[in-house]
């Protein structure tokens, strides 16, 4: 197994021009998978909320939540770099809260670094949280945790004035002290400057080819999650079309007696058969018992 990526690698692989590989993981399977086949990193990510536990929006995940499902993936990943991400309601409050709340990822759940959305409105705690020595990836763009800010899920920066507005974040980001920046659902030219502005790497989700790498949910590109898909995702596998097709046939195997056979069941120790039936025999139900 390649020994675990740090930071230096990654400035490493931005200044040489190679693609960082990453996506979204929350549980021990999949962490395994990830690392199985060569992945860079992983981000235990907030959409947790709406790919795995139901919820609307990502703004009910926990804490708790977010380091349960953390702990799942060190441990399927014990030589990926992982990534916690700060929930919302655990950085807004004060740079103390986020301080606080960015200790428990590394200090309960083995994780690398955290990453936090927003712009300059966030500097604050970015630069609190590096301060006392955690890596922060900055993330901007569509946040999804302020959503309704931004008036739902809506790529932004497509007009000259709101990427005015994210190139100001994204230097703000770095100057805060992040390693690494996430743009997500902003336009590929827009990307490509910032990656080039910034020393940092600057990674996409939706915002196209010309930057450092790609992040993607793996939900998404899995075909788990079924309720939409957003334009940016490709789609490697539809494993829900299998899961719903096995599903039905072990329903139909079961109502129709094909499951379990022989095969699937463990038999009395031979030559244990008479004694075994004596023994049933002491448990005979009265007659009328049904």
């Amino acid at each position: 197994m390649a020994k675990k990526k740090t930071r230096l690698d990654f400035v490493k692989m931005k200044r040489e021009g190679e693609k960082a590989t990453w996506i979204t993981a929350y549980d021990f399977p999949t962490a395994s998978f990830a690392q199985q086949a060569g992945m860079d990193m992983i981000l235990v990510g907030d959409s947790m909320g709406m790919v795995l536990l139901g919820y609307d929006g990502t703004v009910p995940v926990t804490m708790e939540e977010c380091l349960i499902h953390c702990r799942a993936v060190r441990r399927g990943a014990p030589d990926l770099w992982c990534m916690g991400d700060m929930p919302f309601g655990s950085y807004q409050v004060s740079d103390e809260d986020a301080v606080i709340n960015a200790i428990r990822f590394l200090k309960e759940a083995d994780m690398d670094c955290v990453k936090l959305e927003g712009g300059r409105r966030v500097c604050s705690r970015i630069k609190a949280i590096t301060d006392a020595g955690i890596l922060v990836c900055g993330h901007i763009g569509l946040t999804p945790q302020s959503s309704g800010q931004l008036g739902g899920f809506k790529a932004q920066g497509r007009d000259p004035e709101s990427a005015r507005e994210l190139i100001k974040d994204a230097i703000a980001v770095q100057d805060a002290g992040a390693y690494a920046l996430l743009l997500e659902a902003v336009p590929p030219e827009l990307t490509e400057f910032i990656a080039k502005k910034l020393e940092i790497p600057v990674y996409s989700i939706g915002a196209g080819a010309p930057c450092d790498g790609q992040l993607i949910i793996c939900g998404d590109m899995l075909g788990l999650f079924q309720a939409f898909t957003p334009k940016f995702v490709k789609k490697y596998a539809n494993v829900a079309e299998v899961e719903i097709a096995a599903f039905k046939e072990y329903v139909q195997d079961v109502k129709k007696g094909r499951f379990p056979t022989d095969d699937h069941v463990y038999h009395i120790h031979e030559g244990m058969e008479e004694e075994f039936q004596s023994m049933l025999r002491e448990f005979d139900l009265p007659k009328g018992v049904v």
